[in-house]
């Protein structure tokens, strides 16, 4: 047949585009799998992922909940509840949910500037991880204090915050923490409980070997029963023995568990050069009002006297740490959703927390007109 080289000849062309094709496709859906692989690879945890880890681990007690609120833990002691009938830690977060911010976006457009300085340290944002103790009991034996610190230091500082390290009965954890502390170039704050005299003697020269830039103490932390039945006593401070304990830290002191303008005034007085106004998360005192309400008068007492103001208490997301510093606070201190963020991600969990807290903030603040944290002032919020 005369068109047989010409049939087979179209026939090979034809098998030679399909083979092209075939082997075509089959690149192209090699290269879909190794991107998608490597999208999979490279995928960051979110905050919903890093919820969804901690319930596997978190223990009983803390129900990682979307909304950390105080609602579900309520009065749960051991666990992450507060004292009698656990109303505080609600009332905490909700006097800051009643706060609303004010829209004006008839201003310059530009960047916020997230940035804080505090004690001669800038930090990239205005907020910081709050101390905790006892995280094995409270939460789950998935950290120890000392393990929990460790991740929780080293995670901040290399987010551009700080990270406020708790005390306990077992002195391994304040050597470990300090350990942690010295290892992030002094980006952390030792907190002590108001232990006699001896014991903080021991703690304070641990928390100096660190190179820490501040200490502080809990002051509240009063409350709790195992500093009450120790012999000597611990527990409440006067004025002049702590300003002894100022004196020891040789660095800025920080205290912690400030309620009043008496209260404020007091630790002025002493020597400290910052307090967090804070009910411990209303762990120590039962029907406390929430540190919102409280906010305002002591950082109008505290005006002009170079004393810094943080608060804590129900504080969840970078909108509420605007409402904290529009209503007087340098500065905001978060405590129980970094718990969260590490047993749901260890570092990477801190970071995700950390993006979203700066993510919001920067937003408000772009939304009511502030391009720097100064700039942020009362009438930007409605109380």
């Amino acid at each position: 047949d005369r068109n047989e080289p010409a049939q087979k000849m179209s026939k090979a062309l034809d098998e030679g585009k399909k083979r092209g094709y075939d082997e075509g496709r089959e690149h192209a859906e090699r290269e879909t799998l190794r991107k998608t692989k490597g999208i999979q690879e490279e995928k960051q945890m979110n905050y919903s992922d890093v919820l969804a880890n901690a319930r596997e681990c978190i223990g009983k007690y803390c129900k990682a909940c979307p909304v950390c609120n105080g609602v579900a833990c309520k009065n749960q002691i051991p666990g992450p509840g507060a004292k009698g009938v656990g109303d505080t830690a609600i009332r905490n977060y909700n006097k800051w949910a009643d706060i609303r911010v004010n829209m004006d976006t008839l201003c310059e457009n530009g960047t916020p500037d997230t940035h804080v300085e505090l004690f001669g340290r800038s930090f990239k944002y205005p907020f910081f991880a709050g101390p905790v103790g006892a995280v094995n009991l409270h939460y789950s034996d998935v950290y120890t204090d000392m393990t929990y610190n460790d991740v929780l230091v080293r995670a901040c500082a290399e987010s551009g915050i700080a990270a406020f390290t708790g005390d306990g009965t077992n002195p391994d954890v304040m050597t470990m923490a300090t350990k942690a502390i010295g290892s992030a170039d002094g980006c952390g704050v030792p907190t002590i409980k108001p232990w006699n005299i001896d014991t903080i003697k021991e703690k304070m020269a641990q928390a100096k070997a660190s190179g820490c830039f501040a200490v502080a103490m809990d002051v509240d932390a009063a409350g709790l029963p195992f500093l009450k039945n120790m012999t000597p006593p611990a527990g409440s401070k006067s004025v002049a023995e702590l300003a002894e304990i100022v004196k020891l830290a040789e660095r800025p002191f920080i205290v912690k568990g400030v309620m009043t303008v008496k209260g404020a005034l007091k630790a002025k007085e002493a020597g400290a050069a910052a307090i967090v106004v804070s009910n411990h998360g209303g762990r120590v005192l039962d029907q406390c009002p929430a540190t919102a309400e409280v906010l305002p008068e002591i950082a109008a007492a505290l005006k002009g006297t170079g004393v810094k103001v943080l608060v804590d208490g129900g504080i969840r997301t970078g909108v509420d740490v605007f409402k904290a510093l529009a209503l007087g606070a340098d500065g905001v201190l978060i405590c129980r959703p970094f718990v969260t963020a590490v047993y749901g991600g260890g570092e990477e969990g801190v970071k995700c927390y950390i993006d979203k807290l700066a993510g919001e903030l920067a937003d408000t603040m772009q939304m009511c007109g502030a391009h720097s944290i100064e700039e942020i002032t009362p009438d930007m919020v409605r109380v």
